[in-house]
Parts: structure tokens; C-alpha cells; sequence
């Protein structure tokens, strides 16, 4: 642990906000200090978010409520300043990377005179390898993955910070980073608060915490329940912080594997490169890799999200239409992307109209008008299956947490009974508490007979959820872990060092 300077940065006191019957936060007290890495944890809706927002000025805190920036004691310097990077990122979708790097920038003489365009585009460059990354910078970033938008906005926020005593704020960071890409942002983020600076991170992933943090403050019901040095702290202590409670070991139940159900044979897209695999019936397969191996790519080719450049797909021997989600619906394949917002939900709709939207059919009535009454009993019960909460089926999916969200967009597949489930990044922005139910229904999914493919960063939910685990690199399959095995240090180990690398033909049995 780093030695701390005793200086605050940032002093929060009793404070509150509440909204028409909600009582968001309750009485927070919160210090920051010079060098220090504080993690906020909490379930989905414990008031992460609500505090987030409120020290960024999106929401005005109540009456009473003491929010300080604090310079060093006998110096003139400014205030220190308090940088967020949020859970939507903040970009702007039509501009590219390098535009976006340059949001909030001065220019010269006030952007009268044009910026150095290439200079501009190299630095950007640098800032992105310095995360291990290489993005196309000129490319608008509504284009890019999931973690490549991370990325631009972690580098964005990190852009200048030499020497600088200011308070970062990073409100799920990581979510959409594989483990390797993570672990570069770690070190920028110990970096910043080596030169002074104080740090939030607010992560759902318990091994970062424990991994990055001096100490951990708990929030619960919008107050804060604990405050521990991180080396006060183990997981099972993290765990009972954030829910209250020991949580339960999944029961797990042998399930019998059918015949195949999902085959994939020569598949090429922008990034895989001659993939095959496939999953039989009650199976639950895993697909990782490190970022730009393919893994990202997979689930959505098979979908026919994207269309696939060649190959060959079928569900329980049927061949699938290429590029055409809807003939994979109608096929009994079911979806869940990793941006939830932009391509697994619609955010303005209800609950209930996310959770009956892929099968009409099944509440509308001869002249092709909705049921509402069919439709609120469907979606109520699928509510209660999946403890909703609140169970108000009424409520516009956008006030719901994260977890809960992630719920309707699982559950809105579940209810069509899916052949084949593609989950991409299933507890991406989700709390211990959320996920453990999560993992429940996926393994129930798999008990009524579906073919299950889990693409993930997060190793630890892969052992947890999976039998076997296929390893990507270079768009191709190049091991795969099973058994005894399948361990989170196995599926992080190099892939070519195993002997029993995977050959481009003859990847799967």
C-alpha cells in the first residue's frame, strides 16, 4: 500500500438526495486524499451512481449536503478538480477517437487558428498504445467495440495529468475490458495517484478491488456502511459489505447434453479467421480472448448482428441465414449483446414491452392487435422469475439499476425458450448480488435444454458458468480448457505455449 500524505483532496459530507419517494443517498460521508486509490462498492441501486452524478453537478444535493475540493494547506495552487469518466462514457458517437480526445481542449488563440491535425492524430495514437491498444483514430467511435469506446474515454480523462493533485472519478471502468487490457489501465491509474493525485473507482468486480484499492467504502440503501483499509478486508468481508449477507453457493445439477445444437463451421468475419465449434444441447460453452482476438465478433456473427464474410451456421442441423437476426429468432436463437444500451434494450420503452418485444406473437390476438392484459400477465410473471426489482413492470427500463436491466434483457430471451442462447458479456456493469441470480438463469436455460455460448472477458465467470472454455487469438481457436482444467490462471496463460494448440482445421471435435 502506498504511504498516504494525509492531504485531502476531497471532503463529502452529510450528503443527501432524494427524489419524489426516493431517498437516493442518505448522510454520505466520503474523504479523499493525495495518492489514494478509494473503491465505492455496492449493489445496483445502492447510490453509486446517484453520488457519482451528484459531484459532477448533474444532480443538486440536498439542503445541508457539504461537497469540498480542498487545496494544500499554506499554498496558493488552485483547488484540486474532480475528472469523471461515467458509465456511458461520454463520447460523442459521429465524431472519431481523435475528435473526441480533443473535447474540452484549448486550441490556439481560442480555436481561431485550425489545430495541428497529424500532430493531433499521433498524439492520440500514443495515448491508446500506452493502454496496449491500437484503434483506428479517424473512425467515428460509434463504429468501434465496446471496450475500444473504453478505452478512448479512460485515455481522454488520463490525457495531461503529469504532477497534477486532482480527484479522478471512474464509475465502472472496466466493464467492457478483457483482463489484460484492465490490468494496463490499473497501472496508468496508480500512476496518476503516484503523482498526487486521489482516485474513485467504483467496480463491480470484487478482484479489482481488492486488487487496486487502499480502502473500500460500502454503500447500502444510499449509505454508507462501511469504511476499511483495503488490507482490513478479504472477499467474503467485500461481499457481506455490499449485500448484507453471505451469499449462497449455485446449486449445480449434472446436466445431460443432447445432440448438437448449434454448429459453426469455417466462419470468417473482420476479425475471425476460419472459426468452428460446437454445442450441444444443455451445454454451456465459454469463448475469451485478449482484445482484437475475435472473441467480440463471434456471438453477433452468429446472430447475424453482423453478416459473416463466409461460413457455414445451423441449429440443430438446420443451416441459418446469414446476416439476418430475424430468421435467427425465428430459428430459436436468442442474443445478448454486450452494449446493453445501444443494441440489447430499448432504454424509452417499459419493462414490460422489453420483456414481450422479441415474441409478439405470443400476446397478440387474431386481428393483430396486442393483448395489454395478455401482455402485463406475461411480462409480471417473467418479473417475478427473473426478481425484478422494483417488480414494476410499468417503469421505463432506463430508471431501472444496471443489474435489473440486464434481468429484462435476459429475460425477454428466456421467455422465448431459445435453442441456442448467445450471451456476450452477460454481467458486464452488474453487482455481485445481480450476478450470482444471473448465472442461476443461464444455468436453468442450459437444465431446459439450450445451447448456451458465453462470450467474456471475466475468467471468473467462466469457470463458474461453464464446461468447457474456447481460447481466441488471431481469430482463431487456438485452445480449448475443459475439466479439471478450466481454471482462471489456464484460461490467462499464453495459448501458444500450449502444445496443444488448436490448428486452423480440425478445432473442434
Amino acid at each position: 500500500m502506498r504511504a498516504l500524505t494525509g492531504d485531502p483532496l476531497l471532503r463529502v459530507r452529510s450528503l443527501s438526495k432524494t427524489f419524489p419517494g426516493l431517498t437516493a443517498l442518505d448522510g454520505v460521508n466520503l474523504t479523499v486524499h493525495s495518492g489514494e486509490i478509494v473503491a465505492l462498492v455496492g449493489q445496483n441501486g445502492s447510490g453509486k451512481s446517484t453520488l457519482v452524478k451528484t459531484l459532477a453537478g448533474l444532480y443538486s444535493p440536498d439542503p445541508g449536503s457539504v461537497i469540498e475540493l480542498i487545496p494544500r494547506a499554506g499554498e496558493s495552487e488552485q483547488p484540486p478538480r474532480l475528472y469523471f469518466i461515467h458509465q456511458d462514457l461520454g463520447l460523442i458517437p459521429t465524431l472519431s477517437a481523435v475528435e473526441n480526445l480533443d473535447l474540452g481542449k484549448p486550441h490556439r488563440l481560442g480555436g481561431l487558428l485550425p489545430t495541428h491535425a497529424r500532430r493531433e492524430r499521433r498524439h492520440a495514437r500514443e495515448l491508446i498504445a500506452e493502454l496496449g491498444a491500437s484503434i483506428e483514430v479517424d473512425e467515428p467511435v460509434q463504429g468501434l467495440s465496446a471496450s475500444e469506446r473504453a478505452i478512448i474515454a479512460i485515455v481522454r480523462a488520463l490525457d495531461g495529468w503529469e504532477g497534477r493533485r486532482h480527484v479522478l472519478v471512474l464509475d465502472e471502468p472496466t466493464a467492457a475490458l478483457p483482463s489484460q487490457e484492465a490490468e494496463k489501465l490499473f497501472s496508468a491509474v496508480r500512476g496518476v495517484a503516484a503523482q498526487g493525485a486521489g482516485v474513485v473507482f467504483i467496480s463491480h468486480h470484487l478482484d479489482e478491488v481488492m486488487q487496486l484499492a487502499d480502502r473500500v467504502v460500502a454503500l447500502r440503501g444510499g449509505r454508507v456502511v462501511a469504511d476499511e483499509p483495503i488490507e482490513d478486508v478479504d472477499r467474503a468481508s467485500l461481499v457481506r459489505m455490499i449485500v448484507g449477507q453471505e451469499l449462497s453457493a449455485a446449486e449445480s445439477s449434472a446436466r445431460e447434453l443432447g445432440d448438437v445444437a448449434l454448429q459453426v463451421v469455417d466462419l470468417y468475419g473482420e476479425e475471425i479467421d476460419g472459426v468452428s465449434l460446437e454445442v450441444r444441447a444443455g451445454e454451456i460453452v465459454g469463448v475469451t480472448g485478449i482484445l482484437g482476438s475475435g472473441r467480440e465478433e463471434l456471438a453477433s456473427l452468429i446472430f447475424g448482428q453482423n453478416r459473416p464474410h463466409a461460413g457455414t451456421i445451423r441449429v440443430h442441423g438446420r443451416p441459418l441465414a446469414a446476416g439476418r437476426p430475424r430468421a435467427s429468432i425465428a430459428a430459436g436463437v436468442g442474443f445478448v449483446p454486450a452494449d446493453r444500451p445501444a443494441l440489447g434494450a430499448v432504454m424509452t420503452l417499459t419493462a414490460k414491452e422489453n420483456l414481450t418485444l422479441p415474441a409478439l406473437r405470443t400476446v397478440t390476438g387474431v386481428l393483430g392487435w396486442i393483448s395489454r392484459r395478455g401482455e402485463a400477465r406475461d411480462a409480471d410473471a417473467w418479473a417475478g422469475e427473473v426478481e425484478l426489482e422494483p417488480r414494476n413492470v410499468d417503469r421505463p427500463l432506463t430508471l431501472f439499476s444496471g443489474g435489473n436491466q440486464q434481468k429484462i434483457v435476459l429475460a425477454k430471451w428466456l421467455r422465448t425458450s431459445p435453442k441456442v442462447l448467445l450471451l456476450d458479456e452477460p454481467s458486464q456493469g452488474v453487482d455481485v448480488g445481480a450476478k450470482a441470480a444471473l448465472y442461476g438463469l443461464i444455468s436453468r436455460s442450459a437444465e431446459a435444454g439450450a445451447a448456451v455460448l458465453v462470450s467474456s472477458s471475466d475468467t471468473e465467470e467462466l469457470v463458474a458458468l461453464c464446461d468447457r472454455v474456447l481460447v481466441m487469438r488471431d481469430g482463431l481457436v487456438v485452445t480449448e480448457v475443459a475439466g479439471a482444467d478450466l481454471t482462471e490462471e489456464a484460461l490467462l496463460a499464453d495459448p501458444l505455449s500450449d502444445s496443444a494448440r488448436f490448428e486452423r482445421s480440425g478445432s473442434e471435435k
